[in-house]
C-alpha cells in the first residue's frame, strides 16, 4: 500500500467526521482541520500522502491553497470536494493540481474507489522514479555453445512460472543478464523489475533498502520511505549477491518470502505484497550453511529452482561471437571504424582463460577498440595477450632400442627459501590485482573472484601487520 498517512480538510464536522471514521476502519493514519490555516499547522508537523481539500473554506478558497501545495517537497495528492458539479468547477479544480473531485453529497463508496486510484497512481510513481534511478538495462545472452543453449532453455522454462530462482556463478559470467531474462520471460513484464545489489549497500541501511522506514526512525530519516520489497509489489524483485547480508536480516527475509509480508524501520504497520524473488550469488551457498555463514531454511527458500550460469572457460566456442559482438557495439558507442582481430588477436582471445569471464572480455575488447589503429587489425599484443605458440614438427621417429631399466632418481630437494607462505601469495595477489584495477576495490574484487567485503576485511588485516612490524 503506498498511502498511509490522509489529511482531511473541510468546515462541516460532520463531513470530517464520517471520513475520518471511514478511513480509520481502513487502518489509515488521519488528521482533521477545519481551516486552512488549521490545514498548514497539520503539514508543518507531518507529511500526507493524500488530502481531502473543501474548495470553500472559512479563510481562503481551496483551489488557491492546493497551488501552495504544488511547490511543496513530496506534494501530496489532493482530492477536491465541492458542491458545485458544474464542468466549470472541475475543469478549475483539475487545472489547479488536483487528483481527483467529489461533489457533495457523495456516497461512501466513492471514498473506496478513490484511495483505490490513489494507491495504484502513488506507488506507480514512486517505481518510476526508483526505475530512473536505477535503469534496467536490457541485453541478449550472446553465445551458442551448448552450455549456453541449456542455459538459455531453463531461462525459458522457469521464466514463465513464479518460482523463486537461485542463479550462481563466478564473477562476471552474467547472473544479472540471466535474471534479466528470467524477468522478460515472464507474466509480469508490465510490473516493476527492482534490484538490490546486497553486496554494496552498508548493513547498518540494508534493512531499510529491503523495507522502507519510518519518518524519524533513525538519524536521517527525515521523511517515510518506501522498500525496495514494496515497490516491487505485484512485480519482481532481484537480490543480487543475496550471500552478502547478514544473519540477523537473513532471518526477515525468510519471513517475507514465507508470509509475503513485513514492518518497515520503526513501524508497526504489517504491509502485505506479491513479490516473485530471484537471487544471485557468486558463492557456494551449501558451504556457506555448513560453516554457519549462511541460514539452511533460507537457502532451500531460495534455492526452488537453481541455475549455473557456466564460466567463459567451458564455452569457449562463444568467444569469437562475443568477441566481435563487442567489438561491433564499442565501435559504433566510441565512432571507430574497426578492421576486427588479426589472426594473432583472435587466437589469443580463444586461448586466454578468462578468470574475470565475459566482464573481462567485454573490458579487452573495449580497451582495445579505442587504442587500435585505424584501418589495422587488432592484434594479441594491443589487448595483452599472448598468442598461442605455433605447434612444433612432428618429430621423426627413431629405431626403437632395448629398453634400459634404471632406478628412479630422487627429485631435488626443495630449499625452504624458494617456498612463500600462502598468506603472502595472497597478499601480493590482492595487491596486484589492486595495481591492474588502479585502486579499484569493486573490480579488484571480482579479479579475485571474492566479494568487496572480504577484499575490505583483507586489507585491514595487512594494515594491522604492517603496524605490528613497524
Amino acid at each position: 500500500m503506498a498511502l498511509d498517512r490522509i489529511l482531511i480538510v473541510d468546515d462541516t464536522a460532520i463531513i470530517r467526521k464520517s471520513l475520518e471514521e471511514r478511513l480509520r476502519g481502513k487502518r489509515y493514519a488521519v488528521s482533521t482541520a477545519g481551516s486552512i490555516a488549521e490545514a498548514e499547522k497539520r503539514l508543518a508537523a507531518n507529511s500526507f500522502d493524500l488530502i481531502f481539500l473543501d474548495m470553500e473554506l472559512p479563510d481562503g478558497d481551496g483551489s488557491v491553497f492546493i497551488e501552495r501545495l504544488s511547490h511543496t517537497d513530496n506534494k501530496p495528492l489532493v482530492v477536491m470536494i465541492t458542491a458545485n458539479g458544474a464542468i466549470e468547477s472541475v475543469v478549475e479544480c483539475m487545472r489547479s493540481g488536483a487528483f481527483d473531485y467529489l461533489t457533495k453529497p457523495f456516497a461512501i463508496t466513492q471514498i473506496d474507489l478513490i484511495l483505490k486510484k490513489a494507491a495504484e497512481f502513488q506507488r506507480a510513481v514512486r517505481v518510476t522514479d526508483f526505475l530512473n534511478r536505477e535503469s534496467v538495462a536490457r541485453r541478449e545472452i550472446i553465445g551458442k555453445s551448448p552450455a549456453i543453449s541449456r542455459l538459455k532453455d531453463l531461462i525459458h522454462r522457469v521464466g514463465r512460472t513464479n518460482a523463486t530462482v537461485m542463479i550462481s556463478g563466478e564473477n562476471g559470467t552474467g547472473k544479472e543478464l540471466v535474471a534479466n531474462d528470467i524477468f522478460l520471460n515472464s507474466q509480469r513484464t508490465n510490473k516493476p523489475f527492482i534490484k538490490v545489489n546486497c553486496a554494496a549497500i552498508s548493513e547498518a541501511l540494508i534493512e531499510s533498502e529491503f523495507f522502507g522506514h519510518e519518518k524519524g526512525s533513525f538519524t536521517g530519516a527525515t521523511d517515510q520511505r518506501d522498500g525496495r520489497f514494496e515497490l516491487a509489489d505485484g512485480g519482481t524483485i532481484l537480490l543480487d549477491e543475496v550471500s552478502e547480508i547478514s544473519l540477523g536480516l537473513q532471518a526477515k527475509l525468510l519471513r517475507v518470502l514465507q508470509e509475503r509480508e513485513f514492518e518497515r524501520v520503526g513501524g508497526n504497520k504489517t504491509i502485505k505484497v506479491d513479490v516473485r524473488v530471484l537471487a544471485t550469488t557468486n558463492r557456494d551457498l551449501l558451504k556457506a550453511v555448513q560453516k554457519g555463514d549462511f541460514r539452511e531454511d533460507l537457502y532451500y527458500r531460495l534455492n526452488v529452482f537453481p541455475i549455473q550460469v557456466p564460466p567463459l572457460r567451458e564455452r569457449t566456442g562463444d568467444v569469437e561471437i562475443l568477441a566481435n559482438h563487442f567489438l561491433d557495439r564499442f565501435a559504433k558507442e566510441h565512432g571507430i571504424k574497426s578492421c576486427g582481430f588479426s589472426e594473432s588477436g583472435m587466437a589469443g582471445l580463444i586461448a586466454h582463460n578468462w578468470p574475470g569471464n565475459v566482464r573481462e572480455l567485454q573490458n579487452v575488447v573495449e580497451r582495445a577498440a579505442i587504442l587500435a589503429e585505424e584501418g589495422v587489425p587488432i592484434s594479441a599484443e594491443l589487448m595483452g595477450l599472448t598468442p598461442p605458440a605455433p605447434a612444433p614438427p612432428a618429430p621423426i621417429a627413431a629405431p626403437q632400442a632395448a629398453p634400459v631399466v634404471q632406478e628412479s632418481a630422487a627429485p631435488a630437494p626443495t630449499s625452504d627459501s624458494q617456498v612463500m607462505p600462502l598468506h603472502e601469495l595472497e597478499k601480493r595477489a590482492i595487491f596486484e590485482a589492486l595495481e591492474r584495477t588502479n585502486g579499484n576495490r569493486t573490480q579488484a574484487a571480482e579479479l579475485l573472484q571474492i566479494s568487496i567485503r572480504t577484499l575490505r576485511n583483507k586489507l585491514a588485516e595487512y594494515r594491522g601487520d604492517n603496524e605490528e612490524a613497524a
